[in-house]
């Protein structure tokens, strides 16, 4: 029987789900978190064979004692996984120290986490990419800047989602920049006029897709963050053909193998530079699912169990689990300090044939997707538009 250690499997909620299809595929599921057992879910409690709780993930000396212990227990550990990008590198680390070969190690982090090293395997893959400057001094910056005109975007080169992301618009902006930045390293990019989409798949050992995806983000996830905008996510009901191809070109250019992947592109939305509107584009890899709820999207979007698929990818490399649906998925996330046109209760009676799920987001979330979600299946692109707009609707 196979070990699969699984990293803070709590975060988020649905990830109880992965542990389960794993369970349900024969595989011993060794959970460790900081979250006391009494304060997991059932669903979560029941999908696990044991968990251990260390008093701090940050900690690794307590997170490498617990896989000690469960080696001592069970025997040789033969996969180790968080899905989450805070924790890639602890878990390549504990790979290593650990001579699990079933995922990413050390020496690959740097290309899968600094943004300057993607774009030189997004160039290999023939993927056209944004200039950009690794931040060094003022100076410099301007010289870059007077390259390629403002605005530019500035974001931590080894980052994780719009965190710390700025549009910077003029000298002033560069100016205020520079005086309170942090000693993080920064990346300095051209601005793109672009919608970001994705290309998501879950990739066997051989790194054939056994499923694929597309969701696409039709506001600005910087504006989300820093200035507490709603948040708008919906899934495809198809993947388009260049997507598709750029996405498997980028699967090749990064070596994928045995992962689920989220990687992000722009569509650009004029001619510029970079290419004609519509070209698709660089923008950065993610080596875990699309965050949140985003799983259970795609299955509402394909009629499918992603979580399944991925579960039996780990423990068969291949699945029977077939995509039964075409329509749209979108998630709306609102704000607890906006006023909207709609109440609550107003929105789930009107949708009530197409709301799939609401609820509170999680805290942790709620920067990057609002307090409140709902989340919705629609047949054409035009039912999803009518919906947030007229869910996000202010008075």
């Amino acid at each position: 029987m196979k070990n699969f250690v699984f990293l803070s499997p709590n975060f988020p909620d649905n990830y109880w789900i992965f542990c389960n299809r794993l369970k349900e595929n024969g595989l011993n599921v060794l959970g460790i978190g900081d979250c006391p057992y009494d304060n997991l879910t059932d669903q979560l409690k029941g999908s696990l064979n044991e968990y251990y709780k260390v008093s701090s993930l940050e900690n690794y000396d307590e997170v490498y004692r617990a896989v000690a212990f469960f080696i001592h227990k069970y025997g040789r550990i033969d996969w180790l996984e968080s899905n989450n990008e805070y924790w890639l590198e602890r878990d390549a680390n504990l790979r290593k120290d650990f001579n699990i070969r079933t995922g990413f190690q050390p020496e690959d982090m740097p290309t899968v986490k600094f943004k300057s090293k993607m774009k030189e395997r997004y160039t290999l893959a023939g993927i056209p990419v944004a200039r950009h400057h690794l931040v060094d001094n003022k100076e410099n910056c301007e010289a870059f800047i007077n390259e390629v005109g403002y605005p530019v975007i500035v974001k931590p080169d080894n980052g994780v989602g719009a965190t710390r992301t700025y549009r910077i618009s003029d000298e002033t902006g560069l100016e205020d920049f520079f005086r309170t930045k942090d000693d993080t390293l920064y990346i300095m990019e051209e601005y793109i006029d672009a919608t970001v989409t994705s290309y998501d798949a879950i990739v066997n050992s051989a790194g054939v897709p056994l499923f694929e995806n597309s969701n696409v983000t039709p506001v600005n996830l910087m504006d989300v963050v820093n200035e507490g905008g709603n948040c708008v996510l919906y899934m495809r009901d198809s993947l388009p053909e260049e997507l598709r191809m750029k996405g498997r070109a980028t699967l090749k250019a990064f070596g994928v193998r045995s992962r689920f992947v989220h990687f992000e592109f722009f569509s650009l939305n004029k001619d510029q530079h970079i290419g004609k509107k519509g070209d698709i584009v660089a923008l950065e890899v993610n080596m875990r699912p699309s965050g949140g709820i985003s799983p259970s999207m795609m299955n509402y979007a394909h009629g499918t169990d992603v979580y399944k698929i991925w579960a039996d990818m780990i423990a068969f490399d291949r699945t029977d689990k077939l995509c039964e649906t075409r329509q749209f998925c979108v998630f709306i996330g609102r704000r607890d300090n906006r006023k909207y046109a709609l109440s609550t209760e107003e929105v789930l009676q009107r949708y009530a044939d197409h709301i799939v799920e609401s609820d509170r987001v999680d805290p942790a979330l709620a920067v990057d997707m609002g307090d409140y979600m709902f989340m919705a299946c629609f047949k054409t692109y035009e039912e999803i538009e009518e919906f947030w707009n007229t869910v996000l609707k202010e008075i």
